[in-house]
């Protein structure tokens, strides 16, 4: 198998009505025109930023080099996890994504279940998840009717490093004040249940089919496992953080793995290096992917760093 060096990727900006104009101080990005409400960290139009591979999306190169990026047996794959951060300025609509099953019953190859990190949130931060023990599927239509389905939903607050389960299935919707670190499926599949009078479609009768009044949503607590914190391990993803001091080799984190992991730097900065490629430089909000087929690599924080490390479960 062809050895590819690891990669920071370039972050794709995608508006969204209920974003923002300026994203400072997480990204030097402003817009005039509709605000920006997500940012795609490995979305297919990302492109890698550093090595041979610079100017290359992210599409053809899982394309060009599907082992040696995802694993031995995995030639011709797309990337399996779409990482995102998302900006709310106002409320998302009120949505539910498909499982697997439903997915592919309408053509589709997967369906979408994610988690989000609140890198940030400000007091009265909230999200939704799922609608309110004992509500009925006619008591969800009539709310829709009635719009008012906001009171039938089960709202958490949100603080400063919560990680969110959201299984497909979950009725759910995100209010302003966090940013969010969002895993999920490599899916853009979402029906949209209630949209606060917005003039955008419904999908009502998919909402219906996708929806389960009970789900596994919620928040998760963190797992101690020798140098680093599990935030997150379910069917699709695993999602670990370290937390690195100069000096710190972090050993257990660059141990080669048979399938591809995406470094994402929450805090600080770090550099990457190795052998057969120049080093790089991962800032706060940046992400590197580390393919499975890499040689030795090793990282270095420029001082304290709080990084991510997601892998994918279902390869």
């Amino acid at each position: 198998m062809q050895a590819i060096s690891p990669f920071r990727l370039a972050p794709y900006f995608r508006t969204r009505i209920w974003g923002f104009p300026d994203l400072a101080p997480w990204f030097d990005f402003k817009t005039e025109g509709e605000p920006i409400g997500e940012v795609w960290l490995t979305g297919e139009m990302c492109v890698a930023a550093t090595g041979p591979l610079q100017g290359t999306s992210l599409s053809e190169i899982t394309s060009q080099h599907g082992a040696a990026i995802l694993g031995a047996g995995h030639a011709g794959e797309e990337f399996p996890l779409l990482i995102k951060i998302l900006f709310p300025k106002e409320k998302l609509s009120v949505q539910v994504h498909p499982d697997d099953a439903l997915a592919q019953k309408f053509g589709e190859p997967r369906g979408k279940t994610e988690c989000w990190y609140a890198l940030d949130a400000r007091p009265g931060a909230k999200v939704a998840l799922g609608i309110k023990q004992g509500a009925t599927d006619d008591q969800v239509r009539a709310s829709i009717d009635a719009a008012n389905l906001e009171d039938l939903l089960d709202w958490l607050p949100v603080e400063k490093g919560d990680m969110i389960y959201v299984d497909a299935g979950t009725v759910h919707a995100i209010g302003p004040g966090a940013v969010l670190l969002e895993t999920q499926q490599t899916s853009d599949l979402t029906y949209r249940m209630y949209d606060y009078g917005r003039p955008r479609e419904l999908h009502l009768e998919k909402s219906f089919e996708a929806m389960r009044l009970q789900t596994s949503a919620g928040k998760v607590a963190p797992r101690n496992e020798n140098d680093h914190q599990v935030l997150i391990d379910e069917k699709y993803f695993r999602v670990e953080r370290w937390n690195l001091a100069v000096g710190v080799k972090a050993e257990a984190l660059t141990q080669p793995q048979p399938y591809v992991q995406m470094i994402f730097v929450a805090e600080g900065a770090v550099t990457v290096s190795g052998d057969g490629f120049d080093p790089f430089v991962v800032e706060r909000c940046q992400l590197a992917v580390i393919p499975a087929a890499s040689g030795p690599w090793s990282i270095q924080p420029k001082g304290a760093a709080e990084i991510m490390r997601i892998v994918p479960q279902s390869l």
